[in-house]
């Protein structure tokens, strides 16, 4: 079942500056797609168009289904009904993503009570939830504000956000560039954990290679706002055609550790 069709997706700007030109990708339930290039490559664009995010002034054109909505020209309203039921996302910087004038439990439970949670029941739901992405001692976790988290802490508190839903797809944008390298790894085993388990869509965006060969089935690489190459991980690592391709398997330099290159993910 697809869960994403972007077919010919462009964005741009007032002046008519091309961001993301012609774009086409599609993600099924279950599949995991990379979308990697260098910073201004268009890949944080791109995924704010499929939650109809774009900042103003920059404008999309094409079509950008999602779970059966058209989300090019649609409606505040209609776009409001499929964040966080249909797609949700996890940024790169938690500290800015969360309100930091508010307890995670208390933004946790935003969430849930779309689904209908209250009293009792709603703050067992927020307890399970930051259980579920194995954060220790999970009522002094709801009790705290971002700023007495470590970013690990609040990555995975934001990763319960996204998920209270059980959206059909699952944007992870950077979620563990701003993280040392151990964080980094419980933070990418947690996601793959947990998106296996709800048989989830997932679009994971990353500048690293190696980030994106550990994590994702297939990939499309970006340069400059356009699709350069895309097919199976495993083959751009393997057998990169596009010049730009080959220099990011050069500068990946975590590669070997990221994945087994004699087998499959």
């Amino acid at each position: 079942m697809t869960v994403l069709d972007v077919q010919g997706l462009t964005v741009r700007t007032a002046e008519g500056t091309v961001l993301v030109d012609n774009l086409s990708l599609t993600v099924g339930r279950g599949e995991r797609l990379g979308l990697i290039g260098e910073s201004g490559s268009g890949k944080s664009l791109t995924t704010l168009a499929v939650l109809g995010l774009l900042p103003r002034g920059i404008t999309a054109t094409g079509s950008v289904e999602l779970a059966g909505t058209q989300i090019v020209g649609a409606s505040e309203k209609q776009l409001t009904a499929v964040r966080g039921r249909d797609a949700a996302v996890v940024f790169q910087e938690p500290l800015t993503a969360l309100d930091p004038l508010m307890r995670a439990g208390r933004q946790l439970a935003e969430p849930l009570r779309r689904r209908g949670l209250k009293g009792a029941a709603l703050k067992q739901a927020v307890t399970d939830a930051l259980e579920q992405v194995r954060l220790p001692e999970p009522d002094r976790i709801a009790r705290s504000f971002p700023h007495e988290m470590s970013g690990g802490q609040r990555q995975r508190v934001a990763l319960a956000m996204a998920l209270a839903c059980d959206p059909a797809l699952l944007i992870a944008d950077e979620p563990t560039t701003a993280l040392d390298v151990s964080v980094q790894a419980e933070m990418l085993d947690l996601i793959d954990t947990l998106v296996r388990e709800r048989d989830m869509a997932v679009v994971f965006v990353s500048h690293d290679l190696a980030v994106v060969a550990r994590i994702t089935d297939r990939a499309v690489v970006l340069r400059a706002g356009r699709a350069v190459e895309e097919g199976p991980v495993l083959d751009l690592v393997r057998a990169p055609g596009h010049a730009y391709t080959k220099s990011l398997v050069s500068s990946a330099q975590r590669l070997e550790s990221a994945l087994d290159l004699g087998g499959t993910r």
